[in-house]
């Protein structure tokens, strides 16, 4: 396999850590995998370049880097076999339409008229997460409340650090998601 690596990136805009990357570039693929909020920014790709762009930005101004223990590359151009494995398996598989918006963090941003959600979903494998643009974008829908379900808190801290003002809660437990419904059902009769 490839040896592979991702490094979280703090406290770095966006367009110096592009600049980071494209200076190691001749290293092998590195690109920015995740942009997850204001300050937090992953770097993938092959080891030796993930980290030359990993010190370029600590030369940019990052207040930090921070290797994170991960089995592949993800959201890189290296994942296309597993893009076009995806395209292969949906090939098999009836959509049908959507009955109401969904954003794609490919996009960071509802999906259009001209996409289809199987070619979404591949691209979305080897193409870079714009979770802050998501939020951003359900803030600007309305969206003031977020509900994290699963283990961690994680999505919920990358919601309060990109929209301060929106409710969150994070449910990992059955009593927890009925507190959270009982809280929101009380706070809709309002």
């Amino acid at each position: 396999g490839i040896d592979s690596a991702m490094v979280a990136v703090l406290s770095l805009d966006r367009q110096a850590l592009q600049e980071a990357c494209r200076r190691a570039s001749h290293l092998g693929v590195v690109s920015i995998a995740n942009y997850n909020c204001p300050g937090q920014l992953v770097i993938a790709g092959q080891r030796e370049a993930v980290e030359q762009a990993a010190a370029f930005a600590r030369e940019l101004g990052a207040r930090r880097t921070m290797p994170l223990k991960t089995s592949g590359p993800f959201h890189t151009k290296l994942l296309e076999p597993a893009s076009r494995a995806l395209h292969a398996y949906f090939q098999t598989i009836p959509f049908g339409s959507m009955r109401f918006p969904v954003l794609f963090n490919y996009l960071g941003d509802v999906m259009g008229a001209e996409d289809t959600i199987p070619a979404l979903l591949e691209k979305q494998v080897m193409s870079s997460v714009y979770m802050e643009d998501s939020i951003r974008r359900m803030g600007q829908m309305g969206v003031d409340t977020f509900v994290e379900i699963g283990p961690g808190k994680v999505l919920s801290g990358f919601v309060r650090k990109t929209l301060d003002q929106a409710k969150t809660y994070s449910v990992t437990t059955p009593e927890e998601l009925e507190a959270a419904a009982t809280e929101l059902k009380g706070a809709a009769t309002c």
